[in-house]
């Protein structure tokens, strides 16, 4: 923090409450102040991302990054605040000293609900998803997963005002804050729902903020030629691989873009599958370095007896790069 403000204190006027330590009064013309300093900061949190991320593929992610402000979705600090950096393990989150917003202008994740471990997810972990779709102005999105709206919002800056996003929430408290907070955004749609059932129509691309076991069938339907689903692939434990998937008429390709460890779908679980999907990722892990998960295709259905499965479950099965064992054969 103290690094970041030596790096921008000559764009910020040497009174600054920020600079100064002092609380942030909320006269009229402190908080017009303290709106160009925020400016400042998500300026720098966004290149800070390209970087960080990094974002290759779309600068229009960052330009995103830059202008939406996360303070708007979540509530009056203090915040509860969790860094994520390899081999460091919290069992809380820290809180912030203050309810400087200037606090949420790092790659952290932010509570929203700890007692449901419902957070703000890690800003950099989005943009590196974001970055593997295929954006193009005046597209349409459909959001799984809402919360309160901050990275609905951020979507809804990169599609522009020509494109659409539709952002669904099932938590009804949830759903009502997000609206409220995406009000400035004509092009951000909010609505309280499963989004393994609404239907958005046909849609450019789908990103999904919370764990299934396997996709629902409506995302598969809906995606337009060229396409691309976006999803959290997890186990019981929460922890799992993020599948793109990319339609191609009939045809469905798959990647996995990174590791994840993400909140559970409500209604995208199968117990038997998730056993199934932590057996496929234990046996990556057997050898002297962990190795790329093995896709290449998504099927629809049930795989026939001389397919080579990587994972299966409901309705879907991930078709392996090399020869395989049936999904269903222990290791």
């Amino acid at each position: 923090m103290d690094k970041a403000l030596r790096l921008n204190e000559r764009r910020i006027h040497p009174d600054s409450p920020l600079l100064r330590g002092r609380p942030i009064l909320r006269t009229p013309r402190r908080r017009a102040a303290l709106d160009e300093e925020l400016a400042v900061w998500r300026h720098w949190y966004s290149e800070d991302l390209r970087l960080r991320t990094p974002v290759r593929r779309n600068m229009a992610i960052v330009e995103a990054f830059a202008v939406v402000p996360r303070e708007r979705f979540l509530g009056p600090g203090p915040w509860g605040v969790m860094p994520d950096r390899p081999g460091l393990h919290l069992d809380e989150p820290v809180m912030t000293p203050d309810d400087d917003p200037r606090w949420l202008y790092h790659d952290v994740l932010v509570t929203i609900d700890s007692a449901r471990e419902l957070n703000n997810g890690l800003p950099s972990f989005w943009a590196h998803n974001f970055d593997h779709l295929d954006w193009r102005p005046g597209q349409r999105v459909l959001q799984v997963g809402a919360g309160t709206g901050y990275y609905s919002a951020v979507l809804a800056e990169i599609v522009g005002a020509a494109g659409r996003v539709i952002a669904v929430e099932r938590d009804d408290e949830l759903a009502a804050r997000a609206r409220a907070n995406a009000a400035p955004w004509r092009q951000l749609e909010v609505v309280a729902g499963d989004g393994r059932a609404h239907d958005p129509g046909e849609v450019d691309a789908i990103i999904v903020f919370a764990g299934s076991t396997h996709p629902a069938p409506i995302w598969l339907d809906r995606l337009a030629e060229g396409g691309r689903l976006i999803m959290p692939l997890t186990t019981e434990e929460r922890w799992g691989f993020v599948l793109q998937v990319v339609r191609r008429g009939s045809n469905f390709d798959a990647a996995s873009i990174g590791g994840v460890g993400i909140f559970p779908c409500v209604g995208g679980r199968d117990a038997e599958a998730a056993r199934r999907l932590e057996h496929a990722l234990r046996e990556l892990r057997r050898g002297p370095q962990p190795t790329e998960v093995p896709i290449q295709t998504l099927h629809r259905g049930e795989p026939g007896l001389a397919a080579t499965v990587w994972y299966c479950a409901p309705g879907f099965w991930l078709e392996r790069k090399s020869s395989a064992k049936s999904c269903d054969q222990p290791g």
